[in-house]
């Protein structure tokens, strides 16, 4: 049987795989019209398995040579004759021994590769290169993966100015195509090059097209992986309904979605309440699945907990996204937003900054919430104390976790003034659910109510899911708003149940829980 990949190359015959033939044709065309890119995407993004199969689908009208940086080591690039050296032994390495090489362009390279030619220049590596692509009866496209291991080189600068020396004169014959791959875009990687004045190099690349092809799985991409999967396990479920899931909380990036049907395929059969792989492929099976993953301390986290560690600024600006619904619009020019969208643990939606997806997004939520200082406050020891009293028989009592909290927040917070109730009310009621439902469910916002307003939080646990929408008081019309906006994400969810809480700085507020019918809809409403 296959399995799920999410270790490098994933290769169709051993592993279930999205089908990306029409990721294929699209950067097919690009080529066919020689056109020179950069695929720039963020860590496990599928990136190297892309390059591969891209390889097959040209190879029957190009030459290809496809390498590798990687393998590269730091002294290849060290001058310009070992970078000849390493980089011609490469291309020996990729076609040498095919009728694709003319046996004087093979002699040529061989002699760079051996270090037998003292006078080793980009300039004579390039005239060689030339004149292979003068002789060729077909085409020939040059691939390089992992070319952020060439980061900080001024040899690598060089590199990329031959490339683009050759493409601009095309009295000389060049590469049909070139494609780079890696986290870094050369637009972006030229902050890293400083020139002995201290000035930064301009960027050598500006001739790349721009690369817009989607690589993101879609629900759809998911479900054809899936049928595969149930053709030879037969466990029953539902495909299209189960890769909308995992589209829910992925967002479709590729790792994400193989890790969590790896999970559930390997793991998650045997757990308590799982005896079977019938009973894994459900929604509350990929619940425990997103648990299990939210726990882990994968490379892909690290990267991301790791720039918010390193760049204080971006941990800011993106606490205020969180927990105070504060609107970022993009700017292209803000180098620190342009590095977490090249590092894809951002996007931009309607030129509006968000979480890439609800993996990530909970995370970091995660990483606010989860620090010795917030563990250290009353209200988080209060719910931690209290969460036996809110499961019982594997269900969430939300309710009885409202009335708890009203009585909490009331005694700790409830001389606070305005700001603090709209600034701090939603991260404390996150705060004092997050001990609640830890290990057993995971909660994600509602991207449509992140304001300053109002949040609704979904919360998944165990079968059944609740909508919270946190709100802050603004008088008696904005609150029937608010109930009729709940009312409407109800229909969405097909939810009986809705549940609000309004954190109300008024001093003559009434606080505490009550419950009210509304068009057919229970709701629980709190105000503290």
């Amino acid at each position: 049987m296959k399995t799920f990949n999410i270790n490098a190359d994933c290769n169709p015959e051993i592993h279930y795989m999205v089908d990306i033939s029409s990721r294929l044709k699209a950067i097919g065309q690009m080529v066919d019209k020689g056109q020179y890119f950069t695929i720039n995407r963020a860590r496990q993004y599928g990136k190297t398995t892309t390059l591969h199969a891209l390889e097959k689908y040209l190879q029957e009208d190009y030459i290809v040579i496809n390498l590798d940086f990687q393998l590269l080591s730091s002294a290849d690039f060290e001058n310009e004759h070992t970078f000849v050296e390493a980089f011609s032994g490469e291309i020996l390495d990729s076609v040498c021994g095919t009728d694709d090489l003319p046996a004087e362009i093979e002699n040529r390279l061989k002699q760079f590769a051996g270090g037998r030619l003292e006078n080793a220049r980009l300039s004579r590596l390039f005239r060689c290169l030339s004149k292979w692509c003068e002789l060729s009866a077909r085409r020939i496209v040059l691939m390089i993966d992992e070319i952020d291991s060439a980061a900080n080189n001024q040899v690598f600068l060089d590199f990329l100015t031959q490339l683009r020396g050759y493409y601009i004169q095309k009295k000389k014959a060049a590469f049909h195509s070139v494609i780079l791959t890696g986290v870094y875009d050369i637009q972006n990687m030229k902050r890293k090059f400083v020139t002995n004045d201290g000035h930064k190099a301009n960027s050598p690349w500006n001739i790349a097209a721009d690369f817009l092809i989607d690589l993101n799985f879609s629900a759809e991409d998911i479900q054809g992986m899936l049928d595969e999967y149930e053709q030879d396990y037969h466990t029953g479920m539902d495909t299209a309904k189960i890769a909308e899931l995992l589209y829910d909380y992925t967002s479709g990036y590729p790792f994400l979605v193989s890790k969590l049907c790896k999970l559930l395929d390997e793991q998650t059969a045997g757990r308590p309440g799982f005896p079977d792989r019938s009973s894994v492929w459900t929604k509350r099976g990929i619940s425990e699945a997103v648990n299990m993953l939210l726990a882990e301390k994968t490379p892909l986290f690290e990267s991301v907990i790791g720039k918010l560690r390193d760049y204080p600024e971006l941990k800011s600006t993106l606490h205020a996204l969180l927990f105070y619904g504060q609107n970022i619009v993009y700017n292209p020019d803000d180098s620190l937003i342009d590095m977490a969208l090249m590092f894809g643990f951002i996007k931009i939606v309607d030129n509006k900054v968000v979480i890439a997806n609800r993996i990530f997004e909970t995370r970091v939520y995660n990483y606010f919430l989860t620090t010795t200082d917030m563990q250290n406050t009353d209200l988080y020891k209060a719910a931690l104390q209290s969460k036996s009293q809110f499961i019982s028989g594997g269900r969430l009592n939300m309710q009885l976790i409202l009335e708890r909290f009203t009585v909490h927040f009331d005694e700790l917070y409830g001389d606070k003034d305005k700001t603090f109730y709209e600034e701090e009310g939603r991260k404390l009621f996150l705060l004092y659910l997050k001990p609640i439902i830890n290990g057993g469910g995971n909660y994600y916002i509602e991207s449509c109510t992140r304001d300053t307003e109002r949040t609704g939080i979904i919360i998944d646990y165990g079968e059944e899911q609740f909508i919270v929408e946190l709100k802050v008081w603004r008088g008696n019309a904005y609150h029937t708003r608010g109930e009729e906006q709940l009312l409407d994400y109800l229909e969405y969810y097909h939810l009986q149940k809705g549940y609000m809480l309004s954190f109300n700085y008024e001093k003559k507020k009434q606080t505490g829980v009550k419950e009210i019918q509304l068009n057919g809809h229970i709701l629980i409403e709190a105000v503290v």
